[in-house]
């Protein structure tokens, strides 16, 4: 059997900032810019806190059937929303979209090393 890779996006928004949280979050943002987002076991969070009050986190997990992909999509939920209630942060509008790696098309590169591989 084969390990699948999952890449899980959590979506939301924060909610009820206070004024020091705010200024937490914006003292910070140079290490959640979206220019440095990952897909990381434990999560990289990502936002923009002066443009919008959304944020993104990024989740790889594994796991070695198809369906083990709606577990990983519950354990990044929850990740996420640990992370933010362990600081304080008020949040809503969670949700969730993953792609199973072995499930994506291949790309250019990809197709022509597997071509070259075949012939």
């Amino acid at each position: 059997m084969t390990t699948r890779t999952f890449r899980v996006t959590v979506r939301g928004v924060f909610d009820g900032l206070s004024a020091p949280q705010r200024a937490e979050l914006l003292s910070r943002a140079a290490e959640h810019d979206v220019l440095h987002a990952a897909f990381t076991p434990e999560g990289h969070l990502s936002y923009d806190i002066a443009a919008r009050p959304a944020f993104t986190f990024r989740f790889q997990d594994t796991g070695e059937e198809e369906e083990d992909i709606l577990a990983a999509t519950e354990r990044a939920e929850a990740a996420a929303g640990a992370w933010l209630t362990q600081r304080g942060y008020g949040y809503k509008n969670l949700r969730s979209s993953a792609q199973d790696l072995s499930q994506a098309p291949l790309g250019k590169r990809q197709r022509r090393e597997a071509a070259r591989q075949q012939g």
